[in-house]
């Protein structure tokens, strides 16, 4: 069979539509090849990437080191599954703990598995150190969660668009709202209760931040109760708040980490699951892997993934540069009644468009600003996050800037 590559957007984005399930509906915009900050269409037309495939490229798209990485070990071993030792496993290991500070990682490949292991550890950790009687276990949710679409993941979900269709769901889960101390120290009394799992800024749900001081209190709530905190960082870490971990900018070190999206730079699916032996160890041979997971492929780039975060200082970049981000967005605020507010830390941010979740305004503006060279998408309506590699300077930041403001003002609903 020939393979032949579409030569157009259009004829691409028909391929797609006639042999793809109908599952993403994306910006119409065909992509090609991507560098730095920067990504071309099929077209050949220039884009700001504001998206970094949800966090996942904070190091710029094939950074020169992690692609280096991959090619060099891609030419020597790829895969040997966990049937065998393989001779990177053990100093990717070594590395990650020691640079997060914790004794065991699990390596697996997606955040959603991520997610998946640390439910697991949890719920092994409850029966056997806890106490929690046989199949009893609960583990507890915020409202607005997003860690991805398996039915574990949609039945911690209270988005009819994730879970409606699926059921039944997987039993052993709450929901309580998400910033509120109150509610979950109440739900933290039933000492079957195992696990509270947390996104420290919940991204899908549209760059909501909490209080100063919740991830402090969630921590000091789960210590009284013996409970155990888990933190989604997969869209949050690896410097994309202004912080390596989001948690970071509180006395909040959770449990059991969960880390995804960047930890490969955006070149292999690589998660992971760390924490120490005490909960680690409750995971015995044969109950929970991955063919993937923990292969030396990922374990290369993962290794050259995080050394670019921290060689780079590229929470540093994040940091000082959202500040410059939200306050260019709010100068805009002042110009334009489209735009009700923007939020964030770091370069993860939200500008919240003036009208309703229903309408198309800020899918509209999403698609303006393709036009104008700066991709970025809507999330739940009337939400548009704002999420660049970390990699940006702060002269693309001001013509980015630029653009959304020009975008803004010239809008017509």
């Amino acid at each position: 069979m020939e393979l032949k590559t579409p030569q157009s957007s259009a004829e691409a984005i028909a391929l797609e539509n006639e042999h793809g399930a109908h599952n993403y509906h994306p910006l119409p915009v065909v992509l090609t090849r991507g560098k730095g900050v920067n990504v071309w269409d099929v077209e050949g037309k220039k884009y700001f990437d504001f998206l970094s495939a949800y966090s996942a490229v904070n190091q710029g798209h094939c950074h020169p080191k992690i692609i280096n990485a991959l090619k060099q070990q891609a030419e020597k071993l790829t895969l040997t599954s966990r049937a065998f030792h393989n001779d990177i496993l053990g100093a990717y290991e070594k590395y990650v703990t020691e640079l997060f500070g914790y004794d065991k990682i699990l390596p697996m490949n997606t955040g959603v598995e991520g997610g998946e292991t640390a439910n697991k550890l949890a719920r092994k950790w409850g029966y056997l150190k806890k106490g929690i009687p046989r199949n009893q276990a609960r583990i507890i949710f915020a409202n607005g969660n997003f860690w991805g679409r398996t039915l574990a993941a949609i039945s911690s979900s209270d988005d009819p668009a994730s879970f409606e269709g699926f059921g039944p769901y997987m039993p052993g889960y709450s929901l309580i709202p998400y910033n509120d101390l109150a509610a979950l120290e109440a739900e933290l009394k039933d000492p079957n209760v195992c696990a509270f799992m947390v996104e420290p800024i919940q991204g899908e749900a549209g760059v909501v931040v909490p209080d100063e001081g919740y991830l402090a209190g969630v921590r000091s709530l789960c210590t009284k109760y013996n409970v155990l905190f888990i933190a989604d960082e997969v869209q949050t870490g690896i410097g994309r708040t202004g912080k390596m971990l989001a948690t970071d900018y509180e006395d909040a070190k959770p449990d059991i980490l969960v880390l995804g999206k960047a930890l490969s730079g955006g070149v292999f699916p690589v998660s992971a699951a760390l924490a120490n032996n005490e909960i680690m160890m409750c995971i015995k041979p044969g109950e929970h892997g991955s063919t993937f997971g923990g292969n030396p492929l990922a374990c290369q780039v993962a290794m050259a993934a995080l050394q670019v975060v921290v060689d780079e200082d590229l929470a540093e970049n994040a940091m000082r540069l959202g500040e410059k981000f939200r306050d260019g967005i709010t100068a805009l605020i002042k110009e334009s009644d489209l735009i009700s507010s923007v939020r964030g830390k770091g370069l993860l941010n939200a500008m919240i468009i003036n009208d309703t979740e229903d309408s198309s305004t800020a899918w509209d503006l999403c698609v303006a600003l393709k036009e104008n060279g700066l991709l970025a998408k809507p999330t739940h309506g009337n939400i548009i996050r704002f999420a660049p590699p970390l990699v940006i300077t702060e002269e693309e930041l001001d013509r980015c800037i630029a653009i959304i403001r020009s975008t803004a003002l010239n809008f017509k609903k």
